[in-house]
């Protein structure tokens, strides 16, 4: 009988080496660094920047694409003005009118419209 508590002693014994002696071992296993994502933002930049702007041969605006887009903006103001008091009067509820989609749509072709002229 002491035989057998003396090897669950022994075995109690080791079992409880082995848990104190685990997270030693763990810790000197060498540590793989995660790679960084080829999205993840650039460390050496400021948060909400994407670094240094890239060099663009900036080319001036023609000046029959400047009164274009003038008359554009100015269009797409009176259309954005339109469309929000649209949506801040009281009855405005949970569904949209046919006239707010089509109106939303052309301020989307005329801002559209405004960036290719301001690209060629």
């Amino acid at each position: 009988m002491s035989g057998s508590r003396r090897q669950m002693l022994t075995l109690f014994a080791g079992a409880t080496g082995l848990l104190i002696a685990r997270p030693l071992f763990l810790s000197a296993s060498p540590q793989v660094a995660p790679v960084p994502s080829p999205h993840a933002p650039n460390p050496n930049f400021p948060p909400g920047l994407d670094g240094p702007p890239l060099s663009q041969d900036k080319q001036p605006i023609k000046p029959n694409n400047q009164k274009a887009i003038r008359d554009d903006v100015e269009q797409l103001y009176q259309l954005a003005s339109g469309l929000k008091n649209q949506v801040e009067k009281p009855d405005f509820g949970s569904t949209l009118s046919v006239s707010f989609v089509k109106q939303s749509k052309q301020i989307e072709k005329l801002a559209k419209k405004i960036r290719q002229l301001s690209q060629v």
